[in-house]
C-alpha cells in the first residue's frame, strides 16, 4: 500500500476552493492530506464576494505564488501539486521554482512564451477586457458567457446551480498580467522551459474546453521540450474548462493522483522525456 501524500489543490480565476471539493473529499477518502486553500483576498462566502469584492482588486501572480509558497514551505515534506485554469500557471511556477513533489496543470492559463492563443481564449476574455474598470477591479461573467465558455458541456440548469454555488468576481490584475505577459518586460509569468531540476510535470486539458483549449495547453507542454525533467500530457474527451466538477471527474482525479504518485522529483531522465498519454 502505497503512504500517504500531502496534495495541495490551486483553484483558478472566477471560482473557489470549493470548486475542488469532489476532488478533496475523493483523496481524502483514500486517506491521503489535502489542502485546498483559498486565493488572499477571498475571505467571505460566494454571495458577500460577489457583493464586495474589493478584497481582490490587489491581488496578481506576486500575492497568489507567496501565499501557496508558503503553506507549502510550512510543510513537513514536499506536497504534490496540482492547479487547475490559472491554477495551473501557479503550479508551473511553483514547481519551476523548486517546490512541490510532483506537479499537475489543469486546463492551464498559459505562462508568458505562448505567442498566438486560440481564437476561442481571445472571445472568451474579450467582454473582461472591453469593461474599464477590469484593469484596476474585477470581473465577472454573466451566467450565459460563463455557461458557454466554462462550463459548456453542463445542461443549463445545472450549469445555473454551479454559477450560483460558486461564481465570484476575478481579480483584473491576474487576467491582465497573464494577458499581457507576452508584452510585459520582467513578467511574473515567466517560466524557465528548459528547467530540468524541477520536479516532475502533468499537462491535463478537455477536449471541449473553450477558454483554455486543448490546443493551447499542448502548446504549453511543447515548451518544455528542452528539458529533462518528466514532462507529460493527456487529454481527455467530452470534458469542459469545468473539467474538475463535471461529470467524469473521479476519471480525471484518479489520473492525476496514480500519475503523480508514480513519479517524484528524483525519477529525472538523461534525455527530454515529453510523453503524450
Amino acid at each position: 500500500m502505497k503512504p500517504p501524500k500531502t496534495i495541495l489543490l490551486i483553484h483558478g480565476l472566477w471560482v473557489t476552493p470549493s470548486s475542488w471539493q469532489k476532488f478533496q473529499r475523493h483523496y481524502e477518502r483514500l486517506g491521503h492530506k489535502v489542502i485546498a486553500s483559498a486565493w488572499p483576498g477571498i475571505n467571505k462566502d460566494v454571495a458577500t464576494m460577489r457583493h464586495d469584492p474589493s478584497g481582490l482588486n490587489e491581488i496578481g501572480i506576486e500575492e497568489v505564488v507567496a501565499h501557496y509558497t508558503k503553506i507549502i514551505r510550512s510543510l513537513p515534506e514536499p506536497p504534490i501539486l496540482m492547479g487547475h485554469s490559472y491554477g495551473g500557471l501557479i503550479t508551473q511556477l511553483l514547481i519551476d521554482r523548486g517546490l512541490g513533489e510532483a506537479g499537475v496543470a489543469i486546463d492551464s492559463v498559459p505562462p508568458k512564451g505562448i505567442l498566438v492563443l486560440p481564437l476561442s481564449t481571445y472571445l472568451a476574455l474579450t467582454p473582461a477586457f472591453l469593461q474599464p474598470s477590469t484593469f484596476k477591479k474585477t470581473f465577472i461573467f454573466t451566467f450565459k458567457k460563463w455557461w458557454k465558455v466554462f462550463a459548456n458541456t453542463l445542461p443549463e440548469s445545472e450549469a445555473r446551480v454551479e454559477y450560483e454555488r460558486e461564481v465570484i468576481p476575478a481579480s483584473g490584475r491576474s487576467i491582465f498580467q497573464a494577458a499581457l505577459s507576452n508584452v510585459t518586460p520582467n513578467s511574473l509569468a515567466t517560466i524557465n522551459f528548459a528547467n530540468s531540476s524541477r520536479a516532475p510535470l502533468l499537462f491535463i486539458s478537455g477536449e471541449k474546453d473553450v477558454i483554455m483549449p486543448a490546443a493551447l495547453n499542448r502548446k504549453n507542454f511543447r515548451k518544455y521540450q528542452a528539458s529533462s525533467a518528466i514532462t507529460e500530457y493527456k487529454e481527455f474527451p467530452g470534458r469542459s474548462h469545468y473539467i474538475i466538477a463535471e461529470k467524469g471527474w473521479e476519471e480525471v482525479a484518479d489520473y492525476a493522483l496514480k500519475w503523480a504518485e508514480a513519479k517524484t522529483a528524483k525519477t529525472q531522465a538523461a534525455t527530454p522525456q515529453l510523453v503524450y498519454a
